[in-house]
């Protein structure tokens, strides 16, 4: 098979009558001396076990890739180059509307981006682990029907999915070698996504089984996609997880946005390790039907985006009541986000701090800049709560959500049932398919938190959580809470209370950080038009060096 793929992309890249258009084939390497260089990492985690994948191939990538782009040349590539990289979705529209842009040539210009970085040595992430082979179609089609649509701003826009979400046509993972062959009908979302005319480019890379699989697993890193790289600092800094791949494709401008998926952190926390915009909603905003889940009470899909603007087009490109998800029933229907958030002002409104976030320099220089533009900082002491047994209520959802997807969503290819039997297929192939071995699938085989005991627990982290936040929010009368990256991530994962996270700046060795707004339930509009009143004052976000 793989030698068939090999000649497909010889035949494909190396016979095209334009000249420019040879890209080479994916060729593994000996990794051992980067796996060396990294041995002594100051952060344990990212000991790097492995980079490239062991059981899956680029060059299937590759192939998906190689007949849509090859007519389109790197002088074509460099001439798009000023109307594409690092836009925002409202700019490529206007260019296309200026006839100067077609939504094929869009979506081949990231296409070719995407093989670009991906194949090279000194600068692959590992962020894409999938092309749609049928996305320049798609692209074409909607460049023909553009003038009959009434058309959403996503229309034409390519669009990457985090692997654990459904997508017809192309195989959804979750990361793990038991779903390799997952080949599933659309997601509630995906199909909302293609109904308002957006183009699903691919799938990303994502840390397995969205970060419940092992406790020694570094982020970024899954089976099927290797471990992702920061494109800030490949093997240096940190990804985040589990989105790793949406917020490391947004990063190098892979396409004009990503989709991720969250329980606790996991779109906050790659959105400030890529220095991209990140949105967490309220549980219930979004249907959950045809996502690989961790947790029916925490899970939640968000925008992963470059800027505020576009993480609005997104956030309504997705909405809609799914039968399916009954928890959507609640969710405000509301299309017009991206004319809203422009509305957004810092003036007045009432932002709170804790002393700890304070003492850090970034922090408290973020938040003088917010004061000087009108908020009002509060500082206030946290209020200690209890928080126990959320990983045992994670594990006992999971093993409930996951036989239930797998019954429900998964492809007829699969017939695992269970997390005990995902565990045991490990098993058998524990070198290619668990090299970090499955701590957390083991502990919640072992955990029997179930019944009434569960209900209470959740109900006792649900009053937690909204106390940590609505009380100083009530004493202090606050608009938001404000944090880092995904620090209060666990406590707004229990509240269910919605999260921006927005780039604030770089360390000194270039890292990025962000500020993250922490609001009530279904304030994701007032989240949005508070980041994008700060983004458009500090202009912060700069796309990392050698992805420009």
């Amino acid at each position: 098979m793989k030698k068939t793929i090999y000649l497909l992309l010889l035949v494909v890249f190396g016979c095209s009558p334009r000249p420019g258009t040879v890209i080479a084939p994916w060729v593994p390497y000996d990794e051992s001396a980067e796996l060396a260089a990294n041995a002594e990492h100051r952060n344990r985690k990212m000991r790097f076990v492995l980079i490239q994948s062991r059981v899956s191939d680029k060059n299937s990538m590759l192939a998906s890739a190689a007949p849509q782009i090859k007519n389109f040349t790197e002088e074509d590539y460099q001439a798009l180059m000023p109307l594409i990289f690092e836009q925002d979705i409202p700019t490529i529209q206007s260019h296309v509307m200026a006839g100067h842009l077609t939504y094929e040539r869009l979506t081949q210009w990231y296409i070719y981006r995407i093989v670009k970085f991906e194949t090279d040595r000194d600068k692959y992430l590992n962020a894409v682990i999938a092309i749609n082979p049928n996305a320049v179609k798609e692209a074409r089609r909607r460049d023909r029907e553009a003038r009959r649509e009434a058309t959403h701003l996503i229309y034409g826009m390519p669009v990457l999915l985090k692997d654990n979400i459904n997508t017809e046509g192309m195989a959804t993972t979750a990361g793990a070698v038991a779903l390799q062959n997952n080949h599933p009908a659309d997601a509630f979302i995906t199909t909302q996504l293609k109904n308002r005319g957006a183009i699903i480019l691919g799938k990303t890379n994502l840390t397995e089984w969205a970060n419940f699989l092992s406790a020694n697993s570094p982020n970024g890193y899954s089976a099927i996609g290797g471990q992702t790289l920061n494109p800030y600092g490949r093997k240096l800094f940190d990804t985040g997880g589990s989105s790793s791949g949406s917020g490391a494709a947004m990063a190098a401008n892979f396409a004009t946005a990503a989709v991720g998926t969250e329980t606790s952190g996991s779109i906050l926390s790659p959105s400030g390790k890529s220095s991209v915009v990140g949105l967490k909603p309220t549980v219930g905003f979004y249907s959950r039907s045809g996502i690989v889940p961790i947790s029916s009470t925490y899970d939640t899909p968000g925008p992963m985006t470059r800027s505020v603007i576009d993480n609005a087009i997104l956030l309504s490109a997705m909405t809609g009541t799914d039968l399916d998800d009954p928890i959507t029933l609640d969710s405000p229907l509301h299309e017009n986000y991206c004319e809203d958030v422009k509305e957004g002002t810092l003036e007045g409104l009432r932002f709170g701090v804790t002393a700890q976030f304070m003492r850090d320099s970034l922090f408290r220089l973020t938040a003088e800049k917010i004061a000087s533009l009108g908020g009002v900082i509060v500082e206030y002491e946290p209020v200690s709560v209890p928080f126990e047994r959320f990983s045992m209520v994670l594990g006992a959802d999971m093993k409930a959500d996951l036989a239930a997807y797998l019954e429900k969503h998964a492809s007829a290819e699969i017939t695992l049932r269970s997390v005990a039997e995902v565990r045991e297929f490990n098993r058998q192939d524990s070198v290619n398919r668990i090299p970090y071995g499955q701590t957390i699938f083991n502990g919640m085989l072992r955990e029997n938190l179930a019944g009434e005991e569960l209900e209470k627990t959740k109900a006792a982290l649900h009053e937690s959580g909204v106390t940590y936040f609505d009380k100083p929010m009530t004493e202090h009368n606050l608009d938001a809470v404000l944090s880092v990256n995904n620090s209060s991530a666990g406590m707004a994962a229990t509240a269910a209370y919605p999260c921006l996270t927005v780039p604030m700046g770089y360390t000194t060795a270039g890292e990025p950080v962000s500020l993250t707004f922490i609001a009530r339930p279904f304030e994701e509009d007032k989240l949005l038009k508070m980041g994008y009143a700060f983004e458009k004052a500090t202009k912060i976000r700069n796309a990392p060096e050698r992805y420009r």
